[in-house]
C-alpha cells in the first residue's frame, strides 16, 4: 500500500491516513479480507508515530472499513459500510480512481502531483472553441454543436487559436483532418478534442440508394455555402446516375440563390442551409455530427457543470 503524507498540511496525519486507506479500499488497491501492516510496521514504513497509526485504524474500524482479528492483525472488512458515503468521501473516491488509473498507465507520483496542481489552479472551461480554417465549415460545426450542447460555442481559425484570449476558459475542438496541424500550434499541455465526423459522402450515398432510380430524372438542387459540400454533393449525385444537367448548384452566399429551387424535387443541403430554404422545398439535410459524435461532449459538459446542465439541455 502506498501513501502520500503531507507533514506541512493543515490536515492531520491521522486524517490523511484514514482517507487514503478508504480510497485504497474503494479503488480496490486494498481487497476484502486483505491484511494491513501492523501499527508498528505502518509507523516505521511511513515515519509516523505508532499512536497515530493505531488511532487511524481504530477510527476505520468504527466506521466499518476494517476489522481487528485477535492475535492475527488488522484486515479489510469483507463488506463495505452500509451507511452512505459522505460528499467528501465520494469526491475522494473519484480522485482515487483517477490516481489508480494513472498509476496503472505508468504515471509517476511527481507527474500526478504536478498535473493535479495545474488543473486545480485553472478555472473550469466554460465554452467550446471550434478551430477550423474554412469559415463556412466552421459555421456548420458550431450550429450542429449548439443544437446538442449547453455551453456557448465560439470559433476561430488555426492562426488565431494560440492567442490566450481565445484559449482561456475554452475547450478546443477540431475536425480530424485538421487535428495534426492544430496541435502543433497550441501551447504545450492544452488538450485538443478531435470531433468524430459523420461522413457526408457515405450518408448521401445511402440516401441516394433509397431515392433513386424512381426520381432519377428529377431536377435536384445542391445548396451550401461550404464549397466542399457542393463538390461532394455534385460528385455523389453524378456517380449515382443523375446527369449534370439535372443538378442545380446554389450558393446561399450569393444574391438570388433561391431562384429555380421551386422546380426541384428536393435540395441536398447542410444543416445551416436547411434553415434558410423556403418552406415548400423538400430539404435533404445532411449533418456532420451524429449522436455518437456529441455524446462524449455532453459527458464532458456534465462533468464540468454538474447534472443540472444535462437536465436543462
Amino acid at each position: 500500500m502506498r501513501l502520500w503524507l503531507n507533514r506541512t498540511s493543515e490536515v492531520s496525519l491521522r486524517e490523511q491516513l484514514i482517507t487514503q486507506v478508504i480510497l485504497a479500499i474503494l479503488c480496490k488497491e486494498l481487497l476484502p479480507a486483505q491484511r494491513l501492516p501492523s501499527t508498528r510496521d505502518m509507523a516505521r514504513r511511513f515515519n509516523i508515530h505508532a499512536n497515530t497509526a493505531s488511532a487511524a485504524y481504530r477510527e476505520l474500524e468504527r466506521q466499518g472499513w476494517l476489522e481487528f482479528r485477535h492475535g492475527s492483525g488488522v484486515y479489510v472488512r469483507a463488506t463495505r459500510p452500509a451507511t452512505p458515503l459522505s460528499p467528501e468521501t465520494t469526491v475522494d473516491h473519484l480522485i482515487g480512481e483517477l490516481v489508480a488509473k494513472a498509476r496503472r498507465q505508468g504515471a509517476s507520483e511527481t507527474l500526478l502531483r504536478v498535473r493535479l496542481r495545474r488543473w486545480l489552479s485553472l478555472e473550469p472551461p466554460s465554452r467550446w472553441l471550434v478551430i477550423e480554417p474554412d469559415p463556412e465549415l466552421r459555421r456548420i460545426v458550431i450550429h450542429e454543436m449548439s443544437q446538442a450542447l449547453t455551453l456557448p460555442i465560439h470559433g476561430c481559425s488555426p492562426e488565431e487559436c494560440a492567442a490566450p484570449a481565445k484559449l482561456d476558459g475554452s475547450m478546443p475542438v477540431v475536425l480530424p483532418s485538421k487535428a495534426p496541424a492544430v496541435r502543433k500550434l497550441l501551447p504545450a499541455g492544452v488538450e485538443l478534442i478531435t470531433l468524430q465526423v459523420h461522413p457526408v459522402s457515405l450518408e448521401l450515398q445511402a440516401y441516394l440508394k433509397r431515392y433513386l432510380p424512381e426520381h432519377g430524372k428529377d431536377l435536384i438542387g445542391i445548396a451550401s455555402r461550404w464549397t466542399e459540400f457542393q463538390r461532394i454533393g455534385h460528385t455523389m449525385l453524378v456517380a449515382a446516375g443523375l446527369s449534370p444537367e439535372s443538378l442545380l448548384v446554389c450558393d446561399p452566399g450569393k444574391p438570388g440563390w433561391k431562384r429555380g429551387l421551386e422546380a426541384t424535387a428536393g435540395v441536398v443541403c447542410d444543416s445551416v442551409t436547411a434553415l434558410e430554404l423556403p418552406a415548400n422545398i423538400f430539404a435533404m439535410r445532411f449533418t456532420l455530427l451524429d449522436e455518437a459524435s456529441v455524446t462524449p461532449l455532453r459527458a464532458m459538459e456534465t462533468t464540468l457543470t454538474g447534472p443540472e446542465a444535462e437536465l436543462s439541455a
